[in-house]
């Protein structure tokens, strides 16, 4: 059996998408090139940042088309995060907001990707 260890987004710019995840992750990336990025994550996930205009096979697909989520402990910290990332620029597609599987809030980051936070409802 094997479980996927990378999540891979195409990015129009790897620098400045690793400048934003760097910022976001608070970590720095543990390889970079002008056209890919990559994040190692404590959880052992890889976050990869591909440029979309050298990724082959040719991408067609663009932000948006799917999330990348953060769990969190409660609400509190889904407030307190949104307020975070708010204030740093990060545009805010959805305001914190009571849904049937926890409390949440989901930002678009440079590209387009959806981040959503949430807490799962109890239960």
């Amino acid at each position: 059996m094997f479980h996927p260890d990378y999540l891979l987004l195409y990015v129009d710019s790897p620098a400045a998408s690793a400048a934003f995840y760097s910022r976001l992750l608070q970590l720095d990336p543990v390889e970079s090139s002008p056209t890919f990025a990559l994040f190692a994550l404590p959880s052992g996930l890889k976050l990869g940042l591909w440029s979309r205009h050298t990724v082959e096979p040719a991408a067609s697909a663009l932000g948006g088309g799917g999330e990348m989520a953060f769990s969190v402990a409660d609400e509190a910290r889904v407030d307190a995060v949104c307020a975070e990332w708010s204030g740093r620029g990060l545009t805010i597609l959805q305001a914190p907001v009571a849904m049937d599987f926890g409390y949440t809030f989901v930002a678009l980051d440079p590209d387009g990707h959806r981040l959503r936070v949430f807490t799962p409802s109890e239960g």
